[in-house]
């Protein structure tokens, strides 16, 4: 169960997969909805610290790279046009609704690296990013909740003995 654990946090840490695979990891392995709920938004809420760390550190040693160099300005035009207009729109409300919606190239790590390319400040930044980490927690935890009360609909459970 350590193993599961681990896992679920390292999902919830990855910028592919977030919560929306760290949840879903959990409860499909036996982990109650509530402790893979905790799990993997405890982890994920570690992204805008570790993510601000590395821009701060090891970007700029990594830039120098040529291969690493052109994958971090397509992520970079990535986040700028996903979060800039909503940040321009609605400020870091945007950016916290930004990071609510559990959907592939939103979440902790765009909106950390949006919230970088835009110059807005470090501190609120993280604060809003952390209560769109907690909105896509609850949104994803629903998910998984109510699909699994469906699922239950479609299949009987079957004691073999």
């Amino acid at each position: 169960m350590v193993r599961t654990y681990l896992l679920t946090a390292l999902l919830g840490i990855v910028p592919v997969s977030e919560l929306r695979g760290a949840i879903p990891f959990a409860y499909f392995n036996g982990v109650p909805l509530w402790l893979s709920a905790v799990i993997g938004v405890l982890s994920n809420a570690l992204v805008p610290f570790l993510g601000f760390v590395f821009l701060a550190t090891l970007h700029r040693l990594l830039d120098k790279w040529g291969v690493y160099h052109r994958f971090f300005e397509k992520t970079v035009e990535r986040a700028r046009n996903k979060v800039g207009d909503k940040v321009r729109k609605y400020g870091l409300l945007g950016l916290m609704l930004f990071v609510a919606i559990p959907l592939p190239i939103t979440g902790a790590w765009t909106g950390t690296i949006g919230a970088w390319i835009l110059g807005l400040d470090r501190k609120k930044s993280i604060l809003f990013i952390l209560l769109g980490v907690l909105i896509a927690g609850i949104i994803v935890t629903t998910v998984v909740y109510t699909g699994a009360g469906i699922a239950s609909l479609f299949t009987k459970e079957v004691n073999i003995q």
